[in-house]
Protein backbone atom coordinates (compact mmCIF):
# COMPACT_ATOMS: atom_id res chain seq x y z
CA UNK A 1 0.00 0.00 0.00
CA UNK A 2 1.25 3.49 -0.95
CA UNK A 3 3.22 5.78 2.14
CA UNK A 4 4.07 9.05 0.17
CA UNK A 5 1.70 11.31 1.08
CA UNK A 6 1.87 15.27 1.17
CA UNK A 7 -0.60 16.31 3.75
CA UNK A 8 -2.69 20.04 4.72
CA UNK A 9 -4.07 20.05 7.82
CA UNK A 10 -5.84 22.22 10.10
CA UNK A 11 -4.26 24.35 11.85
CA UNK A 12 -6.30 24.00 14.68
CA UNK A 13 -8.90 21.54 16.03
CA UNK A 14 -9.06 17.96 14.41
CA UNK A 15 -10.23 17.65 10.52
CA UNK A 16 -14.37 17.38 9.66
CA UNK A 17 -13.56 16.48 5.91
CA UNK A 18 -11.34 14.09 4.28
CA UNK A 19 -10.21 15.40 0.67
CA UNK A 20 -7.81 11.93 -0.85
CA UNK A 21 -6.00 13.86 -4.41
CA UNK A 22 -4.65 11.35 -6.63
CA UNK A 23 -2.61 12.51 -9.59
CA UNK A 24 -2.50 11.38 -12.87
CA UNK A 25 0.02 8.66 -14.72
CA UNK A 26 4.17 9.78 -15.06
CA UNK A 27 3.57 12.04 -12.67
CA UNK A 28 3.35 11.96 -8.77
CA UNK A 29 1.43 13.76 -4.92
CA UNK A 30 3.39 17.46 -5.65
CA UNK A 31 1.38 17.34 -9.12
CA UNK A 32 -2.08 17.70 -7.01
CA UNK A 33 -0.25 20.95 -5.23
CA UNK A 34 -2.37 23.36 -6.36
CA UNK A 35 -5.47 21.78 -6.14
CA UNK A 36 -4.80 20.97 -2.59
CA UNK A 37 -3.81 25.05 -1.52
CA UNK A 38 -7.09 25.84 -3.07
CA UNK A 39 -9.12 23.38 -1.51
CA UNK A 40 -7.36 23.91 2.30
CA UNK A 41 -8.13 27.55 1.69
CA UNK A 42 -12.02 26.62 0.84
CA UNK A 43 -12.04 24.20 3.26
CA UNK A 44 -9.51 24.97 6.23
CA UNK A 45 -10.90 22.07 8.69
CA UNK A 46 -10.62 19.62 5.97
CA UNK A 47 -7.38 17.47 5.77
CA UNK A 48 -6.44 17.16 2.38
CA UNK A 49 -3.82 14.69 1.60
CA UNK A 50 -1.87 14.21 -2.14
CA UNK A 51 -1.29 10.88 -2.74
CA UNK A 52 1.52 8.98 -4.75
CA UNK A 53 0.35 5.90 -6.89
CA UNK A 54 2.03 2.97 -5.46
CA UNK A 55 4.24 1.64 -8.58
CA UNK A 56 6.96 3.46 -10.10
CA UNK A 57 6.26 4.97 -13.90
CA UNK A 58 7.47 2.38 -16.35
CA UNK A 59 7.81 4.33 -18.87
CA UNK A 60 10.66 6.35 -17.43
CA UNK A 61 11.87 4.82 -14.68
CA UNK A 62 14.18 6.79 -12.10
CA UNK A 63 12.66 10.06 -13.05
CA UNK A 64 9.59 10.16 -9.82
CA UNK A 65 7.02 9.48 -11.59
CA UNK A 66 4.16 7.01 -10.13
CA UNK A 67 1.47 4.80 -11.71
CA UNK A 68 -1.51 2.87 -10.66
CA UNK A 69 -1.35 0.42 -13.36
CA UNK A 70 1.32 0.48 -17.14
CA UNK A 71 -0.11 2.67 -19.76
CA UNK A 72 2.08 0.48 -22.34
CA UNK A 73 0.41 -0.75 -24.71
CA UNK A 74 -2.99 -0.09 -23.28
CA UNK A 75 -6.30 -0.16 -24.96
CA UNK A 76 -10.01 0.03 -24.61
CA UNK A 77 -9.66 -3.64 -24.63
CA UNK A 78 -7.24 -4.29 -21.89
CA UNK A 79 -7.97 -1.21 -19.83
CA UNK A 80 -10.48 -2.39 -17.73
CA UNK A 81 -8.38 -5.62 -16.56
CA UNK A 82 -6.01 -3.53 -15.99
CA UNK A 83 -8.08 -1.26 -13.13
CA UNK A 84 -9.29 -3.99 -11.73
CA UNK A 85 -5.61 -5.68 -10.81
CA UNK A 86 -5.10 -1.95 -9.17
CA UNK A 87 -8.28 -1.16 -7.19
CA UNK A 88 -7.66 -3.47 -4.39
CA UNK A 89 -4.59 -1.43 -3.57
CA UNK A 90 -6.03 1.89 -4.34
CA UNK A 91 -9.30 1.21 -1.81
CA UNK A 92 -7.05 0.16 0.59
CA UNK A 93 -5.04 2.76 0.52
CA UNK A 94 -8.34 5.42 1.00
CA UNK A 95 -9.80 2.93 4.10
CA UNK A 96 -6.14 3.18 6.14
CA UNK A 97 -6.48 6.61 5.48
CA UNK A 98 -9.85 7.07 6.79
CA UNK A 99 -8.87 5.42 9.81
CA UNK A 100 -6.20 7.60 10.25
CA UNK A 101 -8.50 10.35 10.61
CA UNK A 102 -11.16 8.64 12.17
CA UNK A 103 -13.53 10.10 9.01
CA UNK A 104 -16.34 8.64 7.97
CA UNK A 105 -17.19 7.43 4.06
CA UNK A 106 -19.54 10.32 3.80
CA UNK A 107 -17.39 13.27 4.69
CA UNK A 108 -14.38 11.90 2.53
CA UNK A 109 -13.90 13.15 -1.17
CA UNK A 110 -11.72 11.33 -4.08
CA UNK A 111 -10.01 13.89 -6.11
CA UNK A 112 -8.43 12.37 -9.31
CA UNK A 113 -6.72 13.58 -12.63
CA UNK A 114 -6.35 11.79 -15.52
CA UNK A 115 -5.66 7.76 -14.06
CA UNK A 116 -6.23 8.83 -10.67
CA UNK A 117 -9.87 10.06 -11.78
CA UNK A 118 -10.06 6.94 -13.56
CA UNK A 119 -9.19 4.67 -10.26
CA UNK A 120 -11.35 6.97 -8.29
CA UNK A 121 -14.47 6.46 -10.25
CA UNK A 122 -13.88 2.84 -10.51
CA UNK A 123 -13.40 2.21 -6.70
CA UNK A 124 -16.35 4.46 -6.04
CA UNK A 125 -18.45 1.52 -8.83
CA UNK A 126 -16.74 -0.89 -7.03
CA UNK A 127 -16.50 -0.59 -3.45
CA UNK A 128 -19.99 0.52 -1.70
CA UNK A 129 -19.70 3.00 0.95
CA UNK A 130 -16.12 4.05 -0.33
CA UNK A 131 -16.66 8.11 -0.42
CA UNK A 132 -19.51 10.66 -0.66
CA UNK A 133 -17.94 12.90 -3.84
CA UNK A 134 -15.56 11.86 -6.37
CA UNK A 135 -14.76 14.75 -8.20
CA UNK A 136 -12.46 13.50 -11.80
CA UNK A 137 -10.21 15.92 -13.60
CA UNK A 138 -10.22 14.93 -17.34
CA UNK A 139 -10.60 11.27 -16.68
CA UNK A 140 -12.82 8.87 -17.72
CA UNK A 141 -14.42 5.39 -16.74
CA UNK A 142 -12.18 2.33 -17.58
CA UNK A 143 -15.65 0.54 -18.58
CA UNK A 144 -19.14 2.12 -18.73
CA UNK A 145 -20.57 3.04 -15.64
CA UNK A 146 -23.53 -0.30 -15.21
CA UNK A 147 -24.94 0.95 -11.96
CA UNK A 148 -25.72 4.48 -9.86
CA UNK A 149 -22.97 4.33 -6.52
CA UNK A 150 -25.28 4.60 -3.90
CA UNK A 151 -25.03 7.95 -2.44
CA UNK A 152 -21.93 9.16 -3.90
CA UNK A 153 -21.63 12.07 -6.29
CA UNK A 154 -19.80 11.79 -9.02
CA UNK A 155 -18.30 15.21 -10.72
CA UNK A 156 -17.30 14.83 -13.81
CA UNK A 157 -14.82 17.73 -15.46
CA UNK A 158 -12.74 18.37 -18.64
CA UNK A 159 -10.98 20.33 -21.18
CA UNK A 160 -12.59 21.09 -24.45
CA UNK A 161 -9.92 20.51 -25.85
CA UNK A 162 -8.38 17.45 -23.98
CA UNK A 163 -6.46 15.09 -26.83
CA UNK A 164 -5.01 12.95 -24.35
CA UNK A 165 -8.24 11.52 -22.97
CA UNK A 166 -11.13 12.83 -25.05
CA UNK A 167 -13.91 14.44 -23.00
CA UNK A 168 -16.31 12.36 -25.26
CA UNK A 169 -16.36 9.26 -22.77
CA UNK A 170 -17.01 11.32 -19.98
CA UNK A 171 -20.02 12.77 -21.16
CA UNK A 172 -21.65 9.77 -22.44
CA UNK A 173 -20.60 8.26 -19.12
CA UNK A 174 -23.08 11.09 -17.57
CA UNK A 175 -25.41 10.68 -19.59
CA UNK A 176 -25.56 6.93 -18.76
CA UNK A 177 -25.30 7.80 -14.76
CA UNK A 178 -28.36 9.74 -15.34
CA UNK A 179 -30.41 7.22 -16.57
CA UNK A 180 -29.41 5.34 -13.72
CA UNK A 181 -30.35 7.53 -11.13
CA UNK A 182 -26.63 8.76 -10.20
CA UNK A 183 -26.38 12.23 -8.78
CA UNK A 184 -23.77 13.17 -11.19
CA UNK A 185 -23.01 16.53 -12.85
CA UNK A 186 -20.30 16.84 -15.92
CA UNK A 187 -18.48 20.22 -16.81
CA UNK A 188 -16.68 20.14 -20.45
CA UNK A 189 -14.83 23.94 -20.75
CA UNK A 190 -13.46 25.42 -23.71
CA UNK A 191 -10.37 26.15 -24.06
CA UNK A 192 -9.07 24.01 -21.93
CA UNK A 193 -6.40 20.68 -22.44
CA UNK A 194 -4.91 17.56 -20.59
CA UNK A 195 -4.23 19.75 -17.45
CA UNK A 196 -5.65 20.86 -14.06
CA UNK A 197 -6.21 24.21 -15.12
CA UNK A 198 -7.71 26.97 -12.82
CA UNK A 199 -10.79 27.19 -14.25
CA UNK A 200 -11.60 23.30 -13.88
CA UNK A 201 -10.63 23.90 -10.01
CA UNK A 202 -13.02 26.47 -9.75
CA UNK A 203 -15.90 24.86 -11.28
CA UNK A 204 -15.04 21.70 -8.67
CA UNK A 205 -15.14 24.25 -6.18
CA UNK A 206 -18.65 25.62 -7.34
CA UNK A 207 -20.16 22.13 -7.13
CA UNK A 208 -19.09 21.19 -3.91
CA UNK A 209 -20.77 24.14 -2.32
CA UNK A 210 -23.65 24.24 -4.63
CA UNK A 211 -24.68 20.59 -4.89
CA UNK A 212 -27.14 19.08 -2.61
CA UNK A 213 -26.68 15.51 -2.76
CA UNK A 214 -29.84 13.44 -3.02
CA UNK A 215 -28.47 11.64 0.43
CA UNK A 216 -28.86 15.49 2.24
CA UNK A 217 -32.43 15.31 0.76
CA UNK A 218 -33.43 11.87 2.01
CA UNK A 219 -31.70 12.31 5.72
CA UNK A 220 -33.41 15.57 6.23
CA UNK A 221 -37.18 14.35 5.17
CA UNK A 222 -36.35 11.54 7.39
CA UNK A 223 -35.14 13.59 10.52
CA UNK A 224 -38.24 15.72 9.71
CA UNK A 225 -41.19 14.83 12.51
CA UNK A 226 -44.55 13.91 11.17
CA UNK A 227 -47.41 15.77 12.17
CA UNK A 228 -50.95 14.34 11.80
CA UNK A 229 -53.65 16.23 11.59
CA UNK A 230 -57.26 15.98 10.63
CA UNK A 231 -58.85 17.99 8.05
CA UNK A 232 -62.55 19.32 8.21
CA UNK A 233 -64.64 19.95 5.36
CA UNK A 234 -64.57 23.54 6.19
CA UNK A 235 -61.00 23.46 6.00
CA UNK A 236 -60.66 20.91 2.45
CA UNK A 237 -63.04 23.69 0.93
CA UNK A 238 -60.87 26.59 1.32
Amino acid sequence: MTTHVLARLPEQGEPDLLFLLFHGVGANAGHMAVLAQRLAQEYPQAAVLCVDAPDEFDAAPGRGGRQWFSIQGVSDENRPARVAAALPRFVATVRALQLRFAMEWPRTALFGFSQGAIMALEAAQAEPELAGRVIAFSGRYASPPDHAPRDTCVHLLHGLDDAVVPHGPAVDAARRLVALGADVTADVLPGIGHELDPRLIERAIDQLRGFLPRRAWREAFEAAPVQSTTASSKDLGR
